[in-house]
């Protein structure tokens, strides 16, 4: 099968979703279909292209068997809604000039970004094949909840947009049930939606607990609370500098790391240094292989958001955080996708959001119980092994590829009365 998928994050980025629609287009060439990808310039979190790619507008690349299709497109370094539709236009734009291919048997979008959908939507049209959806994050709801400049001016634009792709989709997988309320009332048809799941990705640790946190120079008795991914707006990570403050005097064991790269991490440094905060670091992405042994050698793994972030999306940080055998403390919305995932799977301790006195209580707490964190460190392991192995979330992918070529119509909208 000759398959087509449509999404602005790919390897080599390594964090976010790039690893999931990577690792799927791969593994469908290893099963013997032909997979091209239509995608940016790697920038992901850093937005800024990484240096091996800048200068140029279109690199063909084939990796590990897939036909890698880049295009230049305008990258923000700040987000506000003006800049993330010239992200997502130039995007669009350029992935309608790199179609150019044989004919696939299937489209395949990846959202976000919001012009992945619409470019497999509109590659479907032209080729007249069907074409899927996978929303990682759903776009409306993302402008409405992140805190972006202006998104909330955006929503209406953006939810019609999202509601005519998605309705013309032959089948959507959705990473979070929270997904599926929204997308039935774009009058999206329920039976082609279908829950598939991102899986755990790293690799096991190759250095020991000691040796990480000797090179990192953590001080082998500081109770480390690590955060891991991008520092983005709707994450709120001035919450945990806060806490951190809350904790210079009344718990000077409590070492606060932010561990990644995005939009507000130099906002982020500045407040530490005008508070003085010897407690709180600063790590840049971890190469792969590394990652794993970062985290481990952590005590506990935090999770924040802002208090308004509820059904937009589900942190693909936790397959990370549970396979890799810490707690996991998160102060998000108790109605949001991550408290529902972590509630179901038994795996870390909720705490409500923006409030950094309470953080750094449920933090205190959780490290003066080491049973209680071992059993939930056992918990997140068997729940990565169990729910989130690739093995099944793989297979999910595959069958809703499968539904889509067999359901070749849906163009039209379905009413939800």
């Amino acid at each position: 099968m000759r398959i087509l998928i449509t999404g602005s994050s790919y390897a080599p980025e390594e964090t976010g979703i790039a690893p999931y629609t990577t690792g799927f287009a791969e593994h469908l060439v290893e099963r013997g279909h032909d997979v091209t990808v239509i995608t940016g310039m790697p920038s992901y979190p850093q937005w800024q292209v990484y240096p091996e790619y800048r200068g140029a507008l279109r690199i063909l690349e084939r990796r590990h068997g897939v036909i890698v299709r880049r295009i230049r497109g305008y990258v923000p370094r700040r987000q506000s809604t003006w800049q993330r539709g010239l992200f997502e236009a130039s995007f669009l734009l350029g992935g309608l000039t790199s179609a150019r291919m044989p004919r696939p048997d299937v489209v395949l979008g990846v959202v976000p970004a919001l012009g992945g959908g619409v470019l497999a939507s509109l590659a479907g049209q032209h080729f007249e094949r069907p074409y899927g959806l996978i929303f990682q994050d759903v776009t409306a709801p993302a402008a409405a909840q992140s805190g972006v400049a202006s998104g909330g001016r955006a929503v209406g634009v953006i939810r019609a947009v999202e509601g005519w792709t998605a309705r013309g989709a032959s089948a959507i997988g959705i990473i979070a049930e929270g997904f599926r309320p929204y997308l039935r009332s774009l009058g999206v048809d329920s039976t082609r939606i279908r829950r598939v799941r991102n899986w755990m990705h790293i690799e096991e640790p190759q250095l020991g607990r000691a040796a990480v946190r000797s090179q990192l120079g953590w001080p082998e008795d500081a109770i480390v609370c690590l955060h891991a991914g991008n520092m983005g707006a709707k994450q709120g990570l001035g919450n945990i500098i806060e806490c951190a403050r809350l904790a210079v005097e009344s718990d000077p064991r409590h070492l606060f790391v932010l561990m990644g790269d995005g939009n507000q991490r130099p906002q982020l440094v500045d407040l530490a240094e005008r508070y003085q905060l010897q407690n709180v670091r600063f790590l840049p992405i971890q190469p792969a292989e590394r990652f794993s042994a970062v985290l481990a050698a952590a005590d506990l793994l935090l999770v924040n958001q802002r208090a308004s972030v509820v059904n937009m999306s589900l942190p693909s940080k936790l397959t990370s955080y549970f396979s890799c055998g810490r707690p996991v403390v998160a102060a998000v919305a108790p109605e949001s996708e991550t408290a529902t995932e972590i509630r179901s799977s038994d795996t870390g301790v909720l705490v409500p959001p923006d409030r950094p006195e309470l953080l750094l209580q449920a933090v205190r707490d959780l490290a003066a119980d080491p049973v209680r964190q071992k059993c939930l460190a056992v918990a997140g392991q068997r729940y990565a092994q169990t729910v989130l192995s690739a093995e099944q979330a793989l297979h999910g992918l595959e069958t809703l590829v499968e539904t889509a070529v067999a359901s070749p119509t849906g163009r039209e909208p379905v009413s939800t009365r």
